[in-house]
């Protein structure tokens, strides 16, 4: 699943990792105080339009940014020099997190029009004086543009995204292909190298995505949403509490992802079962179609028997499942504007910092919130995973699953009975 498209996985995925957190404290404790000491300090009013890009103290962060990746890949390229998919998996990844993190970028400079336009609403709404049509006409261009960057990000990251995952897709297919011998007698090999591949290989760099985007926002996010907690003071019930935004963003993200973490326990063992029911009753249909003995009534009720059994179990678990979850979503979206009543009432923030507040918070809850908002895509990603699981313990000449042993002696057990029949 991973070593035929990415070099020696393990190591490089925490390579990968250990490299990152080592060049996020290397740049909050070192690079940024000599880029300061440079002349390259952060503004404290940022730019709200394009401008943004060309800071001189983000100019300076993106030539860091770039270093880190070009050392990173350049060191890889040369450890997997004979690895055939090096240039799609090691420059392709980068390539990826390059372009999630500027769309981050695109993320912030959306926020920081947020507390302009805002502002401008509120003092409109209210008729205060010198505030004409072209204010609002001039504001919505910038705003435009802004857009129309984060237009062209998303489509050209989709595009290549798109070919980065068929790439992963072709070098799982030629690896199991080239032992096919060793894994034709699993249940469902067919099925498993045609669909479960596609599925796995794009549903994982969705996840992956989803991933990087998680970390590139919080990195980005936090600073901001610490520095406008500076805002809100008190909190209700509670009361005072030094930073509040960025402490209630960190508990409520991690008391949903708890939540619907145990909720959900159990739906990947059996989603994985349900795959299997599946292909066990779509197998004997596909047997009846050339051999008249098989796809007989009464091992067709049976094998849909295990079909409804399985479905019937799985919406049972899943009714539970979506209690918490709909109840977290519901009240996930009400939770920011209880703890803001007392600032709002005390008319310590305007429209546009409260814009600026909502976005900031929402960034970094959704961002903490990656379990919560992709565990049913990781329910089904763990069921594929146990699918190819078979695959690799056949190749590595490993015993097989549990499930698929049983699978294994039924068929021996059936071939057995047909040889006994008379002919």
């Amino acid at each position: 699943m991973f070593h035929s498209f990415f070099p020696r996985p393990k190591l490089f995925f925490t390579s990968a990792v250990i490299f990152t957190f080592v060049c996020v404290l290397a740049w909050y404790f070192a690079v940024q105080g000599f880029g300061n000491s440079l002349g390259y300090v952060h503004p404290e009013t940022e730019p709200f339009d394009l401008s943004f890009f060309a800071l001189p103290s983000n100019l300076f962060f993106y030539a860091y940014f770039l270093l880190c990746m070009l050392a990173f890949g350049g060191v890889w390229t040369i450890l997997a020099k004979d690895h055939p998919w090096k240039i799609w998996s090691i420059w392709g990844s980068l390539f990826i997190i390059a372009a999630v993190y500027f769309g981050v970028q695109v993320s912030v400079v959306i926020n920081n029009f947020r507390r302009p336009f805002g502002d401008l609403l509120q003092n409109a709404l209210s008729k205060q004086p010198g505030i004409t049509v072209w204010d609002f006409y001039s504001l919505q261009i910038v705003f435009a543009k802004i857009v129309f960057v984060s237009m062209a990000i998303s489509i050209v990251t989709d595009f290549f995204t798109s070919h980065y995952i068929f790439r992963w897709r072709t070098a799982m297919n030629n690896f199991y292909m080239s032992k096919w011998e060793k894994v034709r007698h699993i249940e469902g090999a067919s099925q498993r190298v045609q669909e479960d591949t596609m599925r796995f290989s794009s549903t994982l760099e969705g996840l992956g995505i989803s991933l990087i985007n998680a970390v590139m926002t919080l990195i980005v996010f936090l600073p901001i949403l610490f520095s406008l907690s500076g805002y809100v003071s008190e909190l209700p019930i509670i009361g005072e509490v030094p930073h509040a935004l960025f402490w209630l963003a960190i508990f409520w993200s991690a008391f949903g992802t708890v939540l619907l973490a145990v909720a959900g326990i159990r739906l990947p063992g059996l989603n994985f079962r349900n795959q299997r029911v599946e292909a066990a009753y779509r197998k004997e249909l596909v047997y009846g179609e050339d051999h008249a003995d098989r796809a007989q009534p009464a091992t067709v009720k049976e094998l849909y028997n295990n079909v409804r059994t399985n479905y019937f179990t799985l919406y049972f678990h899943y009714l539970y499942f979506n209690v918490a979850r709909y109840f977290y979503m519901q009240a996930d979206a009400i939770f920011l504007l209880i703890v803001l009543v007392p600032t709002i009432v005390a008319g310590k923030i305007t429209y546009g910092i409260y814009q600026q507040i909502a976005t900031a918070f929402g960034q970094v809850s959704n961002s903490f919130q990656y379990l919560v908002n992709s565990w049913t895509t990781i329910i089904e990603l763990l069921s594929i995973h146990k699918r190819l699981k078979a695959f690799e313990a056949a190749i590595d000449d490993e015993p097989l699953p549990e499930i698929d042993q049983r699978y294994l002696e039924r068929e021996a057990a059936e071939g057995e009975i047909a040889a006994d029949r008379p002919t």
